[in-house]
């Protein structure tokens, strides 16, 4: 098999564009079936153009209607298109005008790349590379331009017409059709373009940005959302005044749109001044958000804000510097959540999602660096590893230069290169300038792929009152990394003593700390505390400080000693997640060996203890709760069966809920009380109340009695807020019986949700969600039942993640020892590939660990891959995984 133009573009192969596009000026006849776009490009010769170069444009399912240059049409020898490209002979001169007209299609682009329709909206995503399918361009990320954009359509089919920049002309065309001109002042690269045409209503705010300037706010959205948009209008004044205050960054136009659409493969897009936005980041109220739904928009809109510097003003030399953007904007939406919200809940949910899926990218086929070397299909690297383990390694550079200094570099970096297509280096580069640090030895972040392991050993030397900390690391090899050099790891390290209390030492300056941050830079290195009167307790890698695995001889009773009184939050609930994985193993093995698995008192006492303690931090505590999750098990071992994981996870649950029953109903009847006296508010207080609410109703309905059904269906019935109602009825579903009183109380709810939220396509997916990922009954069969239901289509991102995402996720449902998953997984993404790439890339990523399986599955598995590989016509996105996944066998 090969799929079409599967040819790998390297790093090494960079050349910079040999011309200047001065100026874009782009005309749209809009309609859904058939656009006309009309292109005038402005073209300079740079002093560097080799003679007789052409002109060499992108495009891809164009149908050109005309071409010329400086008004002359181009005759047939004059050009050639070669693939995607076009290659036009252009004359002597400094300066010249291209133009061109193409015929695009929005209605049958299914791929959501370009220009699409989108439940009656004409809109685009144009990164990475969408622009291709709009018009003939240089479509890549160091080409900036200043564009214009006329935008002519029907009004009554499309009244309102957005594109980036400010508004400049507005004009009645007669026979109902009207115009609207937009400019946008700064230069910006093609993947950065924006429209959004028709029936749209918006949400109207003003902010004054910190020069005293007046900037237009609006949000748009379908008119029946219109009511569902206040909470991201809040979020973003939030996000403009937190960038001015943190990193000095005002906003630079006029007006700051954002569009809410419905069918998106992303969670949104930062195009300059117009943000498009999946409509499930956007739209949020009571009954249709979710408390995670509510934090996750806050999230996504400042994300996007911040690209307006980080990302749009100093944008990317080449995708390869994905992370330049990514990483950096995503560390500065944590920062700007764990300050609007808990910085301790905030870096747990962040830790979580990284061990969970960025550690197995690592450990899987397509393990990049955060800089990668090569790829066959960009669409492929929007993924962890450049986006959230990015952010963790401006986290450690942060960490390395302090606050200050980093603030200096980032300050640099942005007037340094402003208005340029920058590099991973060029920021380096400023940070080292600015703080005269050399980061040489930093920069191997960027160039080396996989999770470094680190082993913690403690030894303390009683007649010299000192405790030395070992330090060891090591990273195992990556598909073409096969030796890799040490890494920079600053490791964050406390010391505490037996009567609970943190250990003061001396730091490399001379000041008593009560943590230490050292900085690990070769494969071993030790690092001695002095005036230790007593053997203590190590607190390692505080805050996670470094995206590593770690490897250390704890006692179980010094894990219960952390949980008890470690005052960084992150690590009290990492010792809970330990000890949780100590215990969680033996009984996987004991399991395996035929024997009974049994939870250990020391861990129970300690939940026991948790669960007694009303003065903690109610979020905290629902956190110290849950178990480490079965994915991330799975991936701490080799040969992994799932159903055993399953099983030992259940009877801990089921341990912790019978030795703690009388406490957990005491304490969620209190929960239960407080949530139904109280409007709903999506603050902090709430919303850790609603968390341990949940986390306990979870463990109750184990006990799968007439108590618990009663909880479920009460909270369901009384509930004034999505959490709450989705809560319930996610625990029933779940319920580890089949007895009849659940099982009608299942069928009713589950029918009453899907009536109350009928016409909300956000709340629908959740109600999707929790079905296909329920562990209990046959799920394969539940979940074709599911694709059936006339409100499923692939052809929306957003219902094929709830449904067949979902499945996946659910281990042991997936990992069917007859390979039925499988098997359904593989019908989904080749139906998805002929519709959507970027979706069947990403639904396949399943397939891809099946190493960390046991060996049937491991062969089902690769038989699946082998079947998907026979297939012809695979889109480059999913070829590309599926080669590379066959490729390590």
């Amino acid at each position: 098999m090969s799929a079409p133009e599967a040819r790998a573009v390297l790093r090494a192969d960079y050349t910079p564009y040999p011309w200047q596009i001065e100026s874009t000026h782009l005309h749209f006849e809009l309609t859904e079936e058939d656009t006309l776009v009309h292109a005038r490009l402005v073209v300079r010769r740079l002093a560097d153009t080799p003679a007789g170069a052409s002109l060499v444009l992108q495009g891809r399912a164009l149908e050109t209607l005309s071409l010329s240059i400086d008004g002359v049409p181009l005759t047939p020898e004059a050009w050639s298109q070669q693939g995607e490209e076009l290659h036009v002979q252009v004359p002597d001169g400094a300066c010249f005008e291209f133009f061109s007209v193409v015929r695009i299609h929005p209605a049958s682009n299914t791929s959501l790349m370009g220009l699409y329709r989108s439940s009656g909206l004409l809109c685009t995503q144009c990164e990475p590379e969408g622009f291709r399918r709009i018009t003939w361009y240089p479509d890549r990320p160091d080409v900036l331009s200043r564009f214009r954009v006329t935008l002519d359509a029907l009004r009554t089919r499309y009244p309102v017409l957005l594109a980036n920049g400010n508004p400049v002309e507005r004009t009645d065309l007669g026979d109902s059709r009207h115009r609207v001109v937009w400019e946008d002042p700064f230069p910006k690269p093609a993947y950065l373009f924006a429209l959004v045409a028709g029936e749209l209503a918006c949400l109207e705010d003003s902010f004054t940005t910190c020069s005293g300037r007046e900037v237009a706010l609006q949000i748009y959205s379908a008119p029946a959302d219109a009511d569902r948009l206040g909470h991201a209008m809040v979020s973003l004044k939030h996000a403009m005044r937190w960038d001015e205050e943190n990193y000095g960054r005002e906003y630079d136009l006029d007006i700051f749109m954002i569009v809410a659409v419905a069918d998106f493969n992303m969670g949104a897009m930062e195009n300059k001044g117009l943000n498009i936005f999946n409509a499930a980041a956007l739209l949020a109220s009571p009954e249709t958000a979710t408390d995670v739904a509510w934090q996750r928009i806050e999230a996504i809109v400042a994300h996007e804000y911040f690209h307006n510097w980080s990302g749009n003003r100093v944008t990317c030399r080449d995708w390869f510097q994905l992370s330049l953007k990514e990483g950096f904007t995503v560390f500065r939406d944590a920062q700007f959540s764990a300050d609007m919200n808990s910085p301790t809940l905030k870096r747990i949910q962040d830790v979580n999602r990284l061990r969970t899926a960025q550690f197995a990218e690592d450990a899987g086929p397509m393990a990049h660096p955060i800089r990668p070397d090569s790829y066959l299909e960009i669409a492929n690297f929007y993924t962890m590893t450049i986006y959230e383990k990015g952010a963790e390694v401006i986290r450690m550079l942060r960490t390395l230069l302090g606050a200050e200094g980093f603030r200096q570099g980032s300050d640099l970096y942005f007037a340094r290169h402003d208005g340029q297509a920058a590099t991973c280096d060029d920021f380096l580069q400023a940070m080292a300038d600015a703080t005269g640090t050399d980061l040489t030895g930093f920069a191997r972040w960027y160039a080396q792929a996989g999770t470094p392991r680190l082993t913690v050993r403690g030894e303390w030397l009683a007649a010299e009152h000192c405790y030395r900390v070992h330090l060891a690391q090591r990273c195992l090899p990556t598909p073409g990394q096969v030796e890799k050099q040490p890494f920079v790891i600053p490791v964050a390290l406390a010391l505490f003593g037996a009567d609970g209390k943190a250990i003061e030492t001396t730091d490399g300056q001379g000041a008593s700390v009560a943590e230490r941050v050292v900085v690990l830079e070769q494969a071993e290195q030790s690092f001695e505390f002095h005036g230790v009167q007593e053997v203590p307790v190590l607190s390692v890698l505080r805050g996670f400080s470094a995206p590593v695995m770690v490897a250390q001889d704890c006692t179980r009773d010094e894990l219960a000693f952390l949980i008890r009184h470690e005052t960084d939050g992150f690590n009290r609930w990492d010792a809970a997640q330990r000890l949780g994985v100590q215990v969680l193993q033996e009984m996987i093995a004991a399991l395996a060996a035929g024997k009974r698995a049994e939870a250990d008192p020391i861990l129970l006492q300690s939940l026991g203890a948790v669960l007694a303690d009303e003065t903690l931090d109610l979020a905290l505590c629902a956190e110290l709760l849950v178990l480490p999750g079965e994915h991330y098990l799975a991936g701490l071992g080799e040969a992994v069966d799932v159903d055993l994981i399953r099983r030992a996870r259940d009877a801990l649950r089921r341990a912790i809920q019978a030795a703690h029953s009388e406490t957990m109903r005491q304490r969620y009847l209190t929960l239960h009380a407080a949530s139904c006296a109280e409007p709903y508010l999506a603050n902090g207080g709430q919303i850790a109340r609603r968390a341990l609410q949940g986390v306990l109703l979870g463990y109750l309905v184990l006990a799968a009695d007439d108590d618990a059904l009663a909880l479920c269906v009460a909270q369901y019935q009384t509930a004034h807020n999505l959490t709450l109602r989705l809560g319930a009825l996610g625990a029933l579903l779940n319920a580890p019986t089949d007895a009849s009183g659940y099982e009608t109380a299942r069928v009713q709810l589950r029918a009453d949700f899907a009536e109350r939220h009928a016409s909300v396509a956000q709340v629908m997916d959740s109600w999707f969600a929790v079905q296909a990922g329920c562990v209990a009954g046959d799920a394969v069969a539940r979940v074709r039942r599911l694709i059936l239901d006339p409100r499923f289509s692939l052809r929306n991102p957003n219902r094929a993640r709830a449904v067949i995402g979902s499945f996946c996720a659910n281990l042991p449902a997936f990992h069917r020892r007859d390979g039925e998953g499988y098997r359904f997984l593989c019908e989904q993404v080749l139906a998805a590939d002929a519709l959507n790439p970027q979706l069947s890339g990403r639904m396949v990523s399943p397939l891809t660990q099946w190493r960390r399986h046991d060996a049937p599955r491991q062969q089902a598995m690769l038989a699946s891959l082998e079947s998907l590989k026979t297939q012809g016509g695979l889109s480059r996105d999913l070829y590309e995984i599926v080669s590379k996944s066959l490729s390590i066998q």
